[in-house]
């Protein structure tokens, strides 16, 4: 048994867990900065470094309280140092390469994207790859042909807003709070999904790639009208707000489940995963569901507790990484950039 301990500082979210064999989840501790960036309606780069600061620490102590586990039991330390947030990665980085030297353990990086690609195999009996993963998050969408945990090639990603950036913006635009992506959906809930015929972004017959800036300009003019910005939320009423965002979630996941399909079908493969924070978004699971069933092909989400950044998608990652040689120096950096 090989046991890993990974950690998570992209973005917004200190996590550190403890996962053996890249499989099997002994701990995975997730300390969210919400409530500090909720009055700003998005992520200060400034504000989530010193919260890292402040709970990488304990969040690593009680990952491995929960575990049960010691430094002893410890094989290796992945650790997220690509992409996301360059001050927010170093404090992860820092920790990780830190414990890897006092613990004269193997130091291995992970690139978290590629880590939300693999998220939806943990738990599950049997590998499901080669397959099409559709990764949805607040800084990324893409679509990838993973052939094995190591093997990942990028078939297509956003040219603009990623679609949790428009899910942030439209509910910014609606008066609604942040995060963007829970509240959009619960507005969405039992409201009229057709009120409004917001534009469906294609970007060419056989294009993966992914375009979300259109259909939030969409909502901000007919919402205060063409080319105006402010004043007219305050005409509308809540159903009317309800009925928007209900419009709006339609249109971005039809345009998610479109472009899966064409990759599986480019790909010739059979089997859809799907990862990222949006991915916890009922409606995009149920449709993405709906479409696999139709065509008599394998579906597996992410597990929620795996959807948003998280130190176990990282040691998992991280254990194929380690598997694979790929052992990195203590002289690791982070990147703003994807691999």
């Amino acid at each position: 048994m090989t046991t890993l301990l990974g950690i998570e500082t992209s973005c917004d979210e200190t996590s550190a867990a403890v996962v053996d064999n890249g499989t099997m989840v002994r701990s995975n501790v997730v300390s969210s900065q919400i409530d500090l960036h909720k009055k700003y309606g998005g992520v200060v780069p400034e504000i989530a470094s010193r919260a890292h600061i402040e709970k990488i620490d304990s969040t690593i102590e009680e990952a491995m309280s929960i575990a049960n586990c010691s430094r002893n039991d410890i094989d290796a330390i992945a650790v997220t140092n690509r992409p996301g947030l360059v001050g927010a990665l170093l404090i992860g980085v820092t920790a990780a390469k830190t414990l890897s030297w006092a613990w004269d353990k193997p130091l291995v990086a992970v690139d978290h994207i590629r880590a939300h690609a693999y998220s939806a195999a943990i738990d599950l009996p049997s590998p499901p790859w080669p397959a099409v993963g559709l990764i949805v998050s607040g800084g990324h969408t893409s679509l990838f042909r993973i052939n094995t945990p190591t093997s990942i090639d990028l078939l297509g990603a956003t040219t603009d807003d990623a679609a949790g950036e428009a899910f942030d913006k439209v509910a910014s635009i609606l008066g609604l709070a942040y995060p963007g992506g829970p509240e959009i959906e619960r507005a969405s809930r039992d409201a009229n999904p057709k009120a409004c015929d917001f534009p469906r972004t294609m970007l060419g017959r056989d294009s993966l790639d992914f375009s979300f800036s259109g259909i939030k300009t969409s909502v901000l003019y007919h919402v205060n009208g063409h080319g105006k910005t402010r004043g007219g939320l305050a005409k509308l009423s809540q159903s009317e707000v309800n009925d928007i965002a209900a419009s709006f979630q339609k249109a971005v996941i039809d345009v998610l489940v479109k472009k899966t399909m064409l990759a599986v079908a480019q790909t010739g493969l059979s089997t859809v995963v799907l990862g990222g924070g949006v991915a916890a978004n009922s409606s995009l699971r149920n449709a993405l569901e709906t479409a696999c069933n139709e065509r008599e092909w394998r579906f597996h989400a992410a597990r929620m507790a795996y959807c948003t950044d998280n130190g176990a998608m990282i040691a998992a990652l991280g254990f194929h990484n380690l598997q694979g040689g790929k052992i990195a120096r203590l002289d690791l950096d982070a990147s703003a950039n994807a691999s």
